[in-house]
């Protein structure tokens, strides 16, 4: 598929997966798409956030786990990369499209991991505010059973896989997987490339936490880097540059505007984001992100 089309297939899956949950009863036939990194590493995307898959000869590792109702299809199209089987998984955050199949995986032999934050989240009930969705405690064979604070380190067929967790910005859980040896980086959700990012402001996200994280991101990776982002197309150390930019100047124009004095829905109409537009088109809705910006800033 040519680059600019994938873009738009994946960002637009991306707003219907955040306006409505993947769980009507008529949905579109979702194809994953492998693509190689490196000898061992994967990046797959389906209609949640993008997967990183790891080969080794006794067993698989994933990076996220997609929505529960794609289940066969991630399983083949993990199986078209190995035989063995998912021996753990590595959640990235909390959120639904990144975590729906870790009951499933965990039963099957997988272990979870990740930063304790997110076992706490996925425990309870979860409210995304700006979504108008409240998420209910997830299964307690879902849960994550390896947890960390700071970071973890896995050996896994001859990668050194580096586990680190963030300073709240997506989330409070934020984690990002560093492929030492394949020089492959799993952003998460910190790093929405080429789609308006979502910032989940009550489980500890905001638009500066966004912009630090990202920054941070950044020291880990050279010009060769592969990243994967959460949500769209597998990206570069300059497009995550890029991705940074924007949040930063579309926070100052909120923030001037804030302290001009005007109101959300105003901040809304005069449209910060317009001159990006054309480029974050079929993600998440400028005037939604808009709003989560003021929300983030007026905090």
């Amino acid at each position: 598929m040519h680059a600019t089309h994938r873009r738009s297939a994946v960002c637009f899956l991306l707003s219907v997966a955040l306006a409505v949950p993947l769980l009507a009863q008529e949905q579109p036939r979702i194809e994953f798409h492998a693509t190689r990194l490196a000898d061992n590493v994967y990046m797959l995307s389906g209609a949640g956030g993008n997967l990183a898959v790891a080969l080794a000869d006794d067993g698989v590792l994933l990076v996220d786990s997609e929505y529960s109702q794609l289940r066969d299809q991630l399983l083949a199209a993990v199986k078209e990369l190995s035989a063995q089987p998912i021996r753990m998984v590595v959640n990235t955050h909390w959120h639904f499209d990144h975590v729906g199949n870790n009951e499933y995986l965990a039963q099957h032999g997988a272990r979870i991991v990740a930063h304790a934050n997110v076992r706490q989240r996925m425990s309870s009930e979860q409210v995304l505010r700006n979504l108008d969705r409240r998420v209910p405690p997830s299964p307690a064979a879902a849960l994550p059973t390896l947890t960390f604070t700071d970071a973890l380190t896995v050996y896994h067929g001859g990668e050194e896989i580096r586990v680190l967790h963030l300073a709240p910005a997506h989330t409070d859980g934020d984690s990002i997987v560093q492929f030492k040896q394949a020089n492959v980086l799993h952003a998460g959700d910190v790093f929405f490339n080429q789609c308006y990012p979502f910032i989940d402001l009550n489980a500890g996200g905001s638009i500066d936490g966004m912009i630090r994280a990202l920054d941070q991101i950044a020291k880990l990776a050279d010009d060769q880097t592969r990243i994967i982002p959460g949500h769209g197309p597998l990206a570069t150390l300059a497009d995550l540059r890029t991705f940074r930019d924007m949040l930063a100047t579309i926070r100052d124009r909120v923030q001037k505007l804030l302290d001009a004095g005007k109101t959300r829905d105003e901040i809304i109409a005069a449209k910060p984001t317009k001159d990006f537009d054309a480029k974050n088109e079929g993600g998440f809705d400028p005037d939604a992100f808009v709003g989560i910006v003021v929300d983030s800033l007026k905090r």
